[in-house]
């Protein structure tokens, strides 16, 4: 990418003029542009042609979603369920199991296994012998692969070291810490107690049993955050030396989001402090040695998020930046996406349902999309532009990219966010705080609706 350059208060004219609804760009199309039914036989079909590719070659990713919280965070935007009740673990590990044994009957051999990422929702809610009973029963008839990544998200309120050594156990060797924000007064508005020492000590026990990768997620643009709240969290989260740091803006959606409706939106930062917070961030981690890589991750040079962005392998997919690639990506569980490369499916969205196609024996997907030619290419220059910063244009679709996509890279350029030619887009160091809206000028499906009903779909950039 060209060299960084620091946005300046002369620059946040261009924040109120990019400061629009757009897609976070983790799969292309995005979701709202898939059909809200899905043909499970060609599912089906598609899943298992891609399987023969992908295990042959990488191996598989899994996805599984546990959606249980003890607790609502109301900045949230993921699919879960609140209850205190943990007897839910063990008919929701049932299901999870019978979804893979149905998946199983569709592979023609063994599963090479390359990837294992646990997400919520709280994985951590479920108790030690239960995260071991799921992932047992996964791995009892796979093939772990030689290079295999295994991941949870975990809550520091309720990561115990019985948690830890079990999963390490298993293979896990990569934990992120939802943290969020350190501020007492922010964490009480979004209703997410979590005394600092809770994540030290979470931290310090991970890599005490042997985690080899920490990272924290922390949000900026929540509600009550100041320039100094934000230094004083990023600093007090760099003394534990996680290796990357997701950064995430703030997505107030509160259409699809209900917990949100909770606080006061004039307690939200406008446009401007928002990007100054995400300014005030970065300005940190790098001067602490980490480096700014894609759209929201800071990471130490040894990590190996670092080294794929510096030899062109990073990836981008429903979890975020990844340094490992596999063709086939399998969602477990309720809400649960899967990619299949020349498909999307997304399981059922609630608990009810997801049950009640499990008990059917039918796979529980609910809706989806089967890509066309022009998608698939359309989606690897998005890709690219967000795990490498620069794109080089294919012969075909021309007559798309001159329609649609030059015009606005035309403006991109005007206002200093992209160099580019009839051959190829590269990103700015100023651009680098707007890869959303770059990635926007390759959405097909967005410019040729023109429509202002996604106001009501995405959030907005800034």
């Amino acid at each position: 990418m060209v060299a960084d350059k620091k946005l300046t208060m002369e620059s946040f004219d261009l924040l109120k003029k990019y400061d629009i609804p757009v897609p976070r760009y983790t799969s292309y199309p995005t979701v709202p542009v898939w059909n809200q039914t899905i043909d499970p036989t060609r599912w089906k079909k598609t899943f298992k042609d891609q399987f023969r590719i992908s295990n042959q070659s990488n191996g598989i990713s899994l996805y599984i979603h546990l959606p249980f919280c003890e607790s609502l965070c109301t900045y949230c935007g993921c699919n879960k369920k609140i209850t205190t009740n943990h007897n839910v673990e063990a008919e929701y590990i049932e299901a999870i199991i019978r979804e893979w044994h149905m998946y199983c009957e569709l592979m023609e051999e063994v599963p090479v296994i390359r990837e294992i990422h646990l997400g919520g929702g709280t994985p951590t809610f479920f108790s030690p012998e239960n995260l071991t009973w799921l992932i047992n029963a996964i791995l009892e008839n796979s093939i772990i692969h030689a290079h295999a990544n295994f991941s949870l998200e975990g809550h520091p309120n309720n990561t115990t070291r019985e948690h830890l050594e079990a999963l390490y156990q298993l293979g896990f060797r990569r934990i992120s810490y939802g943290v969020q924000d350190n501020d007492p007064v922010v964490q009480k508005t979004i209703n997410r107690i979590q005394p600092f020492e809770n994540v030290k000590k979470a931290t310090e026990t991970a890599r005490e049993i042997g985690f080899q990768s920490i990272n924290f997620d922390l949000i900026y643009g929540l509600p009550h955050q100041t320039l100094e709240s934000i230094k004083k969290t990023v600093r007090e989260c760099i003394s534990l030396a996680p290796d990357r740091f997701a950064f995430y803006s703030y997505a107030h959606v509160p259409w699809t989001s209900r917990g949100q409706r909770l606080f006061d939106e004039n307690d939200l930062p406008d446009a401007a402090l928002k990007m100054a917070l995400y300014q005030e961030g970065k300005k940190v981690f790098i001067e602490n040695n980490y480096q700014h890589l894609g759209m929201d991750h800071f990471v130490l040079r040894d990590d190996e998020l670092f080294h794929a962005w510096e030899q062109g392998t990073l990836h981008r997919n429903f979890m975020g930046y990844t340094a490992q690639y596999t063709d086939l990506q399998l969602g477990l569980g309720v809400s649960a996406i899967g990619d299949a490369v020349h498909a999307f499916a997304q399981n059922a969205k609630s608990l009810h349902e997801y049950y009640e196609r499990i008990q059917k024996n039918e796979l529980p997907v609910e809706k989806g999309y089967f890509l066309s030619q022009e998608d698939e290419e359309f989606r690897k220059y998005i890709q690219d532009i967000s795990c490498r910063g620069v794109t080089y244009f294919n012969n075909r679709h021309q007559d798309q990219l001159k329609e649609f996509t030059f015009p606005e890279l035309e403006k991109l350029e005007q206002d200093g966010l992209v160099h580019f030619d009839d051959k190829h887009v590269q990103v700015t160091g100023t651009g680098r705080s707007f890869i959303r809206n770059i990635c926007r000028a390759f959405d097909l499906h967005l410019l040729m609706k023109n429509s202002d009903s996604d106001k009501q779909r995405y959030s907005k950039a800034i």
